[in-house]
C-alpha cells in the first residue's frame, strides 16, 4: 500500500486484520504516524531507503551479538541518563502545565525501567519476558547555550495543528519550533496533532539531524483529555522507535493474513495487526492462533493506554543497542548538570550588525552583551577584528544585573570590498578576568562590493557563490547549490533541492550582486531561466507548492517587494508529475523576463531569488541577465529617427515611445518613386533596418506611415 497515495487523498491509515480466533474482522484506525512519514521519506529519496536498509541489516547483526553477549553475562548495571527537552508549541501553551510534563517524564522512567505499578497487569505467561531498560530520562537543566533552564520551552503559535507528513511543528519557520542539538538533547515537541494522530517519531538514521525526536499530541500528556490515551504511554511508544523499535505486528501491511511482517524481536509473538480497546486474557489471532496468544500489552502495539505496560528482554536489548550505536552523543550531554553561577562571566550574545550583505562601504558593529556573572557588570572591554587584524577597542560601561543584556553599538567602520570575517570579543568583566571565556566571541562573515549596472552569470565558474552573490539559508538545511550537467546553456546551473527539502515553508534566497541603475536609463530589465517539477500531480488541491520569488530591496535587505512569483502549474517547466530527483531537459528551461525599469535611479538595488520549500521537486536557475537600456537623447525628442544620417548604405529606423497605429515605413527618392517598403501591421517593434547601398548618393524620403498621420525625414546617401 502506498502512504503517499493515502496521504495525497487525506485518508486515514487502515489495516484490516482477517478472522480471529476471538473476534470478528475489524478496522484499526492509525495512532502512530511514525512509519507514515518514514515511507514518505523513502519513497522520495531511493538512496535514503538503501542506506537506511543497509544499516537496519548491520544493526540487527549488531543485536543479535550484543543479546548473545548479554544472555552469557550478567547485564552491567550502567544507567544512561538522555537529557529531555520538550518544545510545547500551541495557540495556548499555558495549557499544558510543568506537572504535566514532570509527570510525563515520570512515567517514561518507570516505564523504562520496569518500575510502573500497573505491571501488575501483565499475565503470568509473559512475567519471564517483562524486559527492564537502563535507559533513563531528565529534564534538561541547561540550554544549547549554556543558560539555565527547567526544560521546558513554550511557543506561541497561530497553526492549529500540525501534519506528521511534513515536520512543521519542528521549524520555527512554519510555526513551530526549532530542534535543540539532537546531538545533545532528546526533543519532544508538544502539540495539536493532525488525522487523529497521538504522536511520532524519528528513527536514527532516517534523515535530517535537525528533525530527529518525538512528536506528541498534548491531548496524550498525563491527566490530559484524550480518555483512553492519557496516560502518558503514546511518549513511551515513541521513544521506542526513537530507539529503534517496530511495531509489534511488524509494519507490513501487504503481510496481513501472512503472518510475514517481523519486528525483529525474538521474544515477542507473531501478530497480524495492530490490537484496539483494552482486552483481558489471552487473545490471539491469526498469527498466533494458540498458546498465550498476542502480546496486547507492549507498548509498541495499540492498545489503550490503560493496558500497555510492558517491554521485552529483546526489546530492552534493541533499544540500548540503538543508543550506544547511533545516538550515543547523548550520553556524553552535559544538559542534565545544572549552570554553575560565576561571579565574572561576561557574554556576547549576538551580533546583528554587519548583516550578511554590506550595500556601503562604512558600518557600525551592533552587538548584545549578557551579564552572565552572580556579580553586577559595570565594565568590559570590546575588541573588534576583520579578518586577523584588530579595528577598534571600546571600554563599555555600564550596569548589568545578573542575565540582563544591553544593546551596543559600536563606533563605524569602512571595510574594503570583498569577503570578510568580523570578530567581536569580550574581556576584562569589571576588570577582572572572565571565568568562562568560551562564551565571549562571536564572528560572522559579511560580505561588501560595489554595486555593479550589469549581471550576466551562467553559473560556469566553479567558485559559487559568483563574486559578489550570496545565499541565505536561515535554518542551514538544504539551499541553492551550484550543480552541473543540467544547465539551460554550458554546464552549471543552480539548484534547490525541494523534493528533500522537507522543511515546509522554508525561505532560501540567492541573492545578486548590488545593483545600482542611472537615473538616465530608459528601461531595466532582469530575465532568468527556470526548470522546475512538482512531485504531486498538478491537479492536487490544498496542497504545499514549491514557490519562487524575486524579490527587490531598496534598503539592503531590511525590507522587500515581490515583483515575480510562481508557484505550481505556473512555475513548472514539466507538467508531468515526477517522484524522483528532476533534472531538466534542453526543452524543460523557460525564460522568465522582469520589467525593474520602476526602480530606475536606485543608488543601491538588492534582487533576491526566494525559494519557499513545498517538498515537491527541483527547482533550477540559469542564465540570469541583467541590463539596462538608454534611449539616444535626439530619438527621445524627435520620437522618429533614421540613422546613421549621412549613411553609406544601412539605416536604422528607430521609434520613441514604442509606435502605435504604424502601418508601414517607405523610402522614396526625391523623384517620388518608392524604392522600399515595410508594413507593420500588428507588429510591436521600434526599429527596422533598410539597406540603401544600391542606390545612388543623393537625398532620400523616409516616411513612417500611421493611421492618422505621415512623419517624413530626409537622409543622405553618401
Amino acid at each position: 500500500m502506498s502512504y503517499k497515495k493515502l496521504f495525497y487523498l487525506g485518508l486515514f491509515i487502515f489495516q484490516v486484520l482477517g478472522s480471529m480466533a476471538q473476534t470478528t474482522d475489524r478496522v484499526v484506525q492509525e495512532r502512530c504516524g511514525t512509519m507514515q512519514r518514514l515511507e514518505e521519506r523513502l519513497e522520495r529519496d531511493p538512496a535514503l531507503r538503501a542506506r537506511f536498509e543497509a544499516q537496519r541489516t548491520q544493526f540487527n547483526r549488531t543485536v543479535q551479538e550484543r543479546s548473545a553477549a548479554i544472555g552469557n553475562a550478567n547485564k552491567v548495571a550502567a544507567v544512561y541518563t538522555i537529557p529531555v527537552v520538550f518544545h510545547v508549541v500551541l495557540t495556548n501553551p499555558a495549557v499544558v502545565t510543568d506537572a504535566q510534563l514532570q509527570a510525563q517524564i515520570d512515567t517514561l522512567n518507570k516505564d523504562y525501567a520496569g518500575l510502573n505499578g500497573d505491571s501488575t497487569r501483565i499475565p503470568s505467561y509473559f512475567k519471564s519476558l517483562f524486559g527492564k531498560s537502563s535507559i533513563q530520562f531528565c529534564l534538561a537543566q541547561r540550554t544549547p547555550d549554556g543558560e539555565s533552564t527547567n526544560g521546558i520551552e513554550r511557543i506561541t503559535t497561530t497553526r492549529t495543528s500540525f501534519s506528521n507528513t511534513d515536520d512543521g511543528v519542528k521549524h520555527a519557520s512554519s510555526g513551530g519550533a526549532d530542534s535543540w542539538n539532537s546531538s545533545n538533547y532528546f526533543n519532544v515537541w508538544v502539540c495539536v496533532l493532525s488525522n487523529n494522530i497521538l504522536g511520532y517519531a524519528t528513527f536514527p538514521q532516517d534523515g535530517n539531524e535537525t528533525e530527529q525526536g518525538v512528536v506528541v499530541d498534548y491531548r496524550s500528556l498525563p491527566g490530559s483529555s484524550f480518555a483512553a490515551y492519557n496516560g502518558g504511554k503514546t511518549l513511551t511508544h515513541e521513544s521506542g522507535h526513537y530507539f529503534n523499535l517496530i511495531h509489534i505486528w511488524g509494519d507490513d501491511e501487504t503481510s496481513n493474513n501472512t503472518c510475514s511482517g517481523t519486528d525483529y524481536i525474538d521474544d515477542t509473538p507473531n501478530q497480524s495487526v495492530a490490537t484496539t480497546s483494552c482486552y483481558t486474557g489471552v487473545r490471539t489471532d491469526n498469527c498466533t492462533s494458540s498458546g498465550n496468544g498476542i502480546m496486547y500489552q507492549n507498548y509498541m502495539d495499540y492498545s489503550n493506554d490503560a493496558c500497555l505496560v510492558m517491554f521485552t528482554n529483546q526489546q530492552v536489548v534493541r533499544m540500548e543497542s540503538a543508543l550506544l550505536t547511533y545516538r550515543s552523543s547523548l550520553l556524553a550531554s552535559n544538559a542534565c548538570q545544572p549552570v554553575v553561577l560565576r561571579n565574572f562571566d561576561a557574554q556576547v550574545l549576538a551580533l546583528s550588525q554587519p548583516a550578511q550583505r554590506l550595500c556601503g562601504a562604512t558600518f557600525s558593529p551592533a552587538i548584545t552583551i549578557r551579564n552572565r556573572g552572580a556579580q553586577t557588570l559595570t565594565a568590559v572591554t570590546i575588541t573588534v577584528r576583520i579578518d586577523s587584524a584588530i579595528v577598534s577597542t571600546t571600554n563599555w560601561t555600564g550596569s548589568l544585573a545578573r542575565s540582563a543584556t544591553a544593546a551596543v553599538t559600536l563606533n563605524s567602520l569602512t571595510t574594503p570590498i570583498g569577503n570578510h570575517l568580523i570578530t567581536v570579543a569580550l574581556s576584562q568583566p569589571n576588570g577582572s578576568a572572565d571565568e568562562d571565556p568560551t562564551n565571549n566571541v562571536i564572528a560572522a562573515s559579511f560580505q561588501y562590493y560595489t554595486p555593479v549596472a550589469a549581471v550576466t552569470e551562467s553559473f560556469e565558474n566553479t567558485a559559487f557563490p559568483p563574486q559578489g552573490w550570496d545565499v541565505v539559508n536561515p535554518d542551514n538545511g538544504i539551499t541553492w547549490q551550484r550543480v552541473t550537467g543540467s544547465g539551460k546553456t554550458g554546464t552549471g546551473s543552480v539548484r534547490i533541492d525541494n523534493l528533500n527539502n522537507t522543511s515546509i515553508g522554508q525561505k532560501d534566497d540567492l541573492r545578486m550582486p548590488t545593483l545600482s541603475i542611472a537615473s538616465t536609463v530608459d528601461t531595466a530589465y532582469l530575465s532568468f531561466q527556470v526548470a522546475a517539477a512538482a512531485y504531486t500531480n498538478l491537479t492536487a488541491t490544498n496542497n504545499n507548492w514549491d514557490t519562487l520569488e524575486v524579490l527587490v530591496s531598496t534598503d539592503c535587505g531590511a525590507s522587500y517587494a515581490s515583483v515575480y512569483k510562481k508557484w505550481g502549474s505556473s512555475l513548472v517547466t514539466r507538467t508531468a508529475a515526477t517522484t524522483t530527483s528532476f533534472v531538466p531537459a534542453a526543452t524543460e528551461w523557460r525564460k522568465d523576463s522582469i520589467n525593474l525599469s520602476a526602480y530606475i535611479g536606485a543608488p543601491s538595488l538588492l534582487v533576491a531569488f526566494r525559494n519557499t520549500s513545498g517538498n515537491e521537486n527541483n527547482v533550477y536557475l540559469d542564465d540570469v541577465n541583467f541590463r539596462t537600456i538608454t534611449v539616444n537623447p535626439f530619438l527621445k525628442e524627435k520620437g522618429f529617427l533614421a540613422t546613421p544620417n549621412p549613411t553609406s548604405g544601412l539605416i536604422a529606423v528607430q521609434f520613441y515611445p514604442q509606435p502605435v497605429n504604424l502601418q508601414g515605413i517607405e523610402i522614396y527618392s526625391t523623384t517620388g518613386q518608392k524604392l522600399a517598403e515595410t508594413l507593420t501591421y500588428g507588429q510591436t517593434r521600434n526599429y527596422y533596418s533598410f539597406d540603401l547601398s544600391g542606390y545612388a548618393s543623393g537625398t532620400y524620403i523616409v516616411r513612417a506611415v500611421f493611421s492618422d498621420r505621415v512623419i517624413v525625414r530626409k537622409i543622405v546617401k553618401l
